[in-house]
């Protein structure tokens, strides 16, 4: 027989979203910080020529330039306000996280709890903002390489540019924590799936004027759109996978009646990390080569050789991409799961998992498990991120439709959902609790 809470979660359908007055609030709240965000992607730089930039970057398009403009929404190729997006606060995120598990300081604060949250994330703030500068200004001279692209070069045109993208950066950080708070699902993940969606129509309209044109063949489309869908499924199955760990509770006494022991279940999922090691491979890997591929032309010859080894499907820059998502998957796992902790915890409420030792045994035991599921999940996204990418460098596809594209929006999407789906449980559980209420008055 199903349990309450199974009934009610069958019971759930999105039509009444519109019963929640609260969820339809931040929904919107979500989607208007998002339309700001795309609207942002289309203000230019100041002093930029847009004929010479655009000449540039048919002169610089490929692979490469292609899958940095996806990430960005497109701001890279217009040189928006936003053109770092909000690659410089995940990078100092990354490095953050790593002086936490190298500072006794650091850790020390993360234990505190919210109050040490916040001072952590003060600090990622301040080196966000040094990113963006080192960032900005290497954009800025680099756009002066470019022959006819800055109107007036010199010292005014790198610290405007520089102020304009400390500026924009810092507002998409600002944005995201409000989608986050105030909207619906986590907002810098938003921001990033929803440059990666905008660029969708214009790639598949892309993929069938080729195929009107005869530069691709109706095989190839069907090909790569049958491709995507089993990509897309694929990922749903790993995301939803898990491994059960059964705990059983003692039998125990209350008054004169004995009850029976508990039997429950730890979910470990088979992706720990979830989105985050493709992100953070993508955001080391993509941004030190856009402001090279921005010297290329102007620069001198060892630059060039540094862009054409580590393009994208270059075997130098498969294997970097492949060590960092594995570096970043057991990384970002350990920092999620804690096996000491939980084996605590379990002891402290009598549980124990079956045929194992509560305590120490408990903790090796967990971290068995979890270290064989993380090479699992680092393999499958390791795999759904590198098989497009050598699939696309082989075909010679003219336009970039990556495997961490799909997995970055296949998690949002499902993460997302997931909140909403929270979010209804609630207000249903409000709903009956207020009848209780109301029924017990009457009484």
């Amino acid at each position: 027989m199903a349990s309450a809470a199974e009934q009610l979660a069958s019971n759930i359908s999105f039509a009444s979203i519109g019963k929640a007055e609260e969820l339809k609030k931040r929904i919107w709240f979500a989607l208007g910080a998002l339309i700001v965000y795309r609207l942002c992607t289309y203000i230019p730089l100041p002093g930029i020529d847009a004929d010479a930039l655009a000449n540039m970057f048919a002169s610089m398009g490929g692979g490469f330039v292609d899958m940095v403009n996806t990430f960005s929404g497109g701001a890279l190729q217009r040189m928006s306000i936003i053109t770092l997006g909000i690659m410089p606060y995940i990078s100092a995120s990354i490095i953050m996280q790593l002086l936490t598990t190298m500072s006794p300081t650091l850790a020390a604060w993360k234990k505190e709890g919210e109050q040490g949250r916040k001072k952590i994330n003060q600090y990622t703030r301040i080196g966000t903002v040094l990113l963006t500068i080192v960032q900005g200004y290497a954009v800025a001279t680099g756009l002066e390489s470019q022959p006819g692209v800055v109107v007036d070069p010199g010292f005014f045109f790198r610290f405007t540019t520089v102020v304009t993208l400390v500026g924009g950066t810092m507002f998409l950080m600002w944005l995201g924590e409000q989608i986050t708070q105030r909207g619906i699902g986590n907002g810098i993940s938003l921001i990033i799936f929803a440059g990666i969606v905008a660029s969708l129509p214009a790639t598949l309209a892309q993929a069938f004027e080729l195929n009107r044109a005869g530069s691709m063949s109706l095989a190839v489309l069907l090909a790569l759109l049958v491709g995507a869908a089993a990509l897309i499924y694929f990922i749903v199955f790993c995301e939803r996978a898990q491994r059960r760990i059964v705990i059983q509770y003692p039998k125990r006494q209350q008054g004169n009646r004995m009850f029976q022991g508990d039997k429950s279940h730890l979910p470990m999922k088979l992706n720990v990390a979830g989105v985050i090691p493709p992100i953070f491979a993508s955001s080391l890997l993509l941004m030190p080569l856009t402001v090279v591929n921005l010297y290329q032309s102007g620069g001198p010859e060892w630059l060039g050789t540094i862009t054409a080894v580590l393009a994208p499907g270059r075997p130098l820059y498969i294997a970097l991409y492949v060590a960092l998502i594995v570096f970043f998957c057991f990384f970002y796992t350990a920092i999620q799961f804690n096996p000491e902790d939980t084996a605590d915890n379990l002891k402290k409420h009598g549980g124990f998992v079956p045929g194992i030792r509560p305590g120490k045994r408990t903790a090796e035991y967990l971290d068995y498990v979890l270290t064989r599921l993380t090479v699992i999940g680092s393999a499958y996204i390791a795999l759904v991120c590198v098989i497009p990418e050598i699939l696309i460098s082989q075909a010679a596809v003219p336009f970039y439709l990556g495997g961490t594209s799909l997995l970055i929006v296949v998690n949002v999407t499902m993460d997302t959902v997931s909140q909403i789906h929270s979010h209804l449980m609630a207000q249903q559980y409000e709903g009956l609790l207020k009848k209780a209420r109301l029924k017990g008055g009457r009484r």
